[in-house]
């Protein structure tokens, strides 16, 4: 049984809440590659990018070598309602699995959203109410990011235009109505109401769409809409700069309990969360202050870094963003419809990119049978049922508290629990139902979608 002495849940006090995101790239000594103009393949200039995104936001976007950013008293006010979240002991877990190692989740889902994509949704509707904007215009895989932003756009009066990937927005109808109490419009993606949604409906007959898809239309209406700018719920390095009070507050609460983790696990789509989760550790590990083994884990049917290559791709389907350098299956490869919407991005966060090419992180698949077995075994031990998304994370934290119970070592795991399931029951009862299949690309399949990457030198 747990020692009575240490605590289930670890909670810092309000006042211990971070007052400054922390800039991760000002640590990298390899910084990730700028963003290009695809016409011209020169690195984007801020006026470029201010057609499309706030323009404070960009800013952060371009700053690599600013190491903390003050958080705005608004956004703090704001984060108080649900922060700081508990870094949780599985105390449970670890009896079930018989294993020495001490398993820790910092627990994201404890906000109406039920995800971690609130920390930078707030932060971007602030920035585009001071900037005097309308309204913003997004994408959402699982339905996570398009309510989370929902919300904000509601606590600062915007207007709200989300793009939701089409499967997702017939497998999880209970999301997308949370995103319209809070004042949303929501149309599955792609749609016919924009000129790339057409085409890529007339090149991809039936598709189900992806977040590449849903990020093409999103940006065509906020670029054609005076008062709009797109927002991005992941991959962009802002985006991984709000989410660091994630891994701030984790390290705060470990080294409240005199805790050093070992193995920081994250599941992997586009990379919000998990460079959120690791950034104050990776930070450490990149100035030589110490060492920690860090895992991303993605879906076997949309693996970018595990089977993808790193290069310059367009970050959305219809190629009409700027290019990034990062791990990508091709902006043309559309995952299969699997259940953890919220993964199913051709590429990965070029901070990430660059940390994983440079062999500071290491990254595994998990099929989905063997995500959504692990998804069951937590829940019914530790109390929460957990998104298909962060059930990645636990599929190989389970792993690695296995493997300890094999050495013996009593190594300390920590891991995202980036929200909860609530909204995904259709995915659990397929699971259940024995409907649920895996699904593995073949190798044909990716190199199609590669060979049509651009030709940047």
């Amino acid at each position: 049984m747990p020692n009575k002495n240490i605590p289930y849940k670890t909670y810092l006090d309000e006042k211990e809440l971070p007052t400054q995101w922390y800039n991760l790239r000002a640590d990298m000594i390899n910084k990730p590659a700028p963003l290009l103009n695809p016409a011209t393949l020169e690195p984007m200039k801020a006026e470029e990018l201010e057609e499309v995104f706030c323009k404070e936001l960009v800013q952060q976007e371009l700053d690599d070598t600013t190491r903390f950013f003050d958080i705005p008293e608004e956004i703090l006010k704001f984060y108080k309602m649900y922060r700081p979240s508990p870094l949780v002991r599985a105390y449970f877990l670890e009896e079930k699995l018989g294993t020495p190692a001490k398993i820790y989740y910092k627990f994201e889902g404890n906000n109406t959203s039920g995800s971690h994509k609130l920390n930078s949704s707030i932060a971007q509707a602030y920035y585009a109410k001071k900037q005097g904007l309308k309204g913003v215009t997004t994408e959402t895989g699982a339905g996570q990011w398009g309510t989370a932003l929902s919300m904000a756009c509601s606590y600062f009066d915007l207007d709200c235009k989300v793009y939701m990937v089409k499967v997702s927005y017939e497998q999880k109808p209970f999301r997308r109505e949370v995103m319209r109490t809070y004042g949303a419009s929501v149309t599955p993606s792609p749609s016919m109401d924009t000129e790339i949604g057409k085409k890529i409906n007339a090149e991809h007959p039936g598709t189900t769409g992806s977040l590449g898809c849903a990020i093409s239309e999103a940006v065509e209406v906020a670029v054609k809409n005076d008062g709009y700018r797109y927002v991005l719920g992941s991959v962009l390095n802002q985006v991984l700069l709000h989410q660091s009070v994630i891994g701030l507050e984790t390290k705060a609460a470990l080294d409240k309990l005199g805790e050093k983790a070992d193995i920081i696990i994250g599941c992997a789509g586009g990379g919000s969360n998990l460079g959120g989760l690791i950034a104050p550790f990776m930070g450490e590990k990149l100035k030589g202050e110490a060492d920690y083994q860090i895992i991303a884990v993605e879906p076997q049917s949309c693996p970018s870094l595990t089977r993808g290559k790193y290069a310059y791709d367009f970050c959305d389907t219809g190629a009409i963003c700027p290019l990034a350098k990062m791990y990508t299956l091709g902006s043309d490869y559309i995952p299969a419809p699997n259940h953890a919407g919220g993964l199913r991005y051709h590429g990965m966060s070029s901070t990430l990119s660059q940390l994983y090419d440079d062999g500071l992180m290491e990254a595994r698949t998990a099929t989905q049978l063997d995500v959504f077995a692990a998804a069951e075994e937590f829940a019914r031990v530790e109390g929460i049922l957990p998104a298909p998304e962060s059930s990645h994370a636990i599929k190989v934290a389970i792993d690695e508290a296995l493997k300890c119970k094999e050495t013996g070592e009593e190594k300390t795991i920590v891991f995202g629990l980036t929200g909860t399931g609530y909204f995904d029951m259709v995915a659990y009862e397929k699971f259940h139902d024995g409907e649920m299949e895996n699904y593995l690309p073949s190798d044909e399949e990716i190199a199609k979608s590669l060979s049509k990457l651009p030709k940047v030198d």
